[in-house]
């Protein structure tokens, strides 16, 4: 079953056009103002719903990270006015988790602190507000990083970029000494969505960075992750932007290994097997290709800083900050959930990428060097 408006839209827009990329179905599916996905106010996150995240957990994921960024304002040289921006922050539960434990723990950190939330859907603006009543004085909202003003501090996303519209191409062999990519389109056949294949319609999908692929290898190249990192880089005058996902470096992405692509389709906790399945009530997302990512903060003057697993990165942040913590019961099966490596601790990726910022962090502590581990 899908939104049959949803799907009549779509419909009409191949009717009139022809054949869409899949990012446009995809743009569709997740953010139609109306219909979509997430800007409807479908997107049912936790044990219950289509998926979980690490928020999903409990409030601990938001303890950790509060004390990583109050490590970075302290390494900021503790500014008065330090801005939290965080993206994508669906009902506001993060933000409340953080502020929490800032003003219980680091209340220097938390009265310099602004919290800012880009959010462009009124519908998950109205549950932020409820969720984030408390902290009202704290908290602004805008609509996009476009609408805010360069910023010192951090911008922090969790399970971000792995939701936005991506390209689907497929290798048609090899060629003249190049791979010859074609493009994946959403099309109507017997009155129902089909893909169809043909040349590549987009000027800006570059693919000779893939390599050698054989005949049938499938793979996602997204063009609107690297846009948005260039632009919240460009917006952090000073601080770091960190980023959590999950994911693979270019090296990884692209190996014969993953030949089927990553895109995947998931509602009431399951898989399905096709995009054009539940289409406006399921989730549809993408493992992160970190290495453009890290590439276009770079072009705005941002640097990598930290890159490593969730595992690792999580357990620097508790050596650090809570070598002798007691946690309680509930607080031990969240832990598990997000470190043990079957979970959530391997699959995720935190990624942290500094301006006019270079120092060492509790989170990367035990990471490889990340230019490097961003090259494999």
């Amino acid at each position: 079953m899908a939104n049959s408006e949803l799907a009549e839209i779509i419909r009409a827009e191949i009717d009139a056009n022809g054949p869409i990329p899949f990012a446009r179905f995809m743009e569709l599916a997740l953010y139609h103002p109306k219909h979509g996905y997430y800007a409807g106010g479908r997107a049912n996150i936790g044990r219950r719903g289509d998926f979980f995240t690490n928020v999903s957990v409990g409030p601990l994921f938001g303890k950790l990270l509060a004390a990583q960024f109050a490590e970075i304002w302290e390494k900021l040289e503790r500014p008065r006015d330090f801005k939290i921006v965080e993206q994508g922050a669906h009902d506001g539960a993060f933000a409340a988790d953080a502020l929490t434990a800032l003003r219980q723990s680091a209340g220097d950190c938390f009265s310099a602190t602004s919290y800012f939330l880009i959010e462009s859907f009124p519908i998950w603006r109205e549950r932020q507000q409820k969720n984030l009543r408390e902290f009202a004085e704290k908290i602004s909202w805008v609509a996009s990083i476009d609408q805010m003003e360069p910023f010192v501090g951090i911008h922090f996303s969790n399970e971000l970029f792995d939701s936005l519209p991506v390209h689907l191409v497929v290798s048609g062999g090899v060629a003249n000494g190049a791979t010859v990519w074609n493009e994946k389109f959403v099309s109507v056949a017997a009155d129902n969505f089909a893909f169809a294949t043909a040349n590549v319609a987009c000027s800006e999908l570059q693919l000779d960075h893939l390599g050698f692929s054989p005949a049938g290898f499938e793979t996602e190249v997204n063009l609107a992750a690297p846009k948005l990192m260039s632009e919240v880089a460009a917006k952090l005058s000073r601080g770091l932007i960190l980023t959590i996902d999950y994911g693979f470096s270019r090296t990884q992405f692209y190996s014969l290994q993953r030949s089927g692509g990553s895109l995947q389709v998931r509602a009431n906790q399951r898989k399905l097997s096709s995009p054009f399945q539940q289409i406006g009530l399921a989730d549809i997302s993408a493992h992160v290709e970190w290495s453009s990512l890290a590439e276009a903060a770079q072009s705005s003057g941002a640097t990598p800083v930290g890159f490593t697993d969730q595992h690792h990165f999580l357990t620097g942040i508790i050596s650090k900050f809570f070598p002798d913590a007691d946690f309680d019961a509930s607080e031990k099966r969240a832990l598990q959930t997000l470190l043990h490596p079957e979970m959530l601790g391997r699959n995720f990726q935190a990624l942290a990428l500094g301006k006019d910022f270079h120092e060492k962090l509790a989170g990367f502590q035990f990471a490889r060097d990340p230019i490097v581990a961003l090259q494999r």
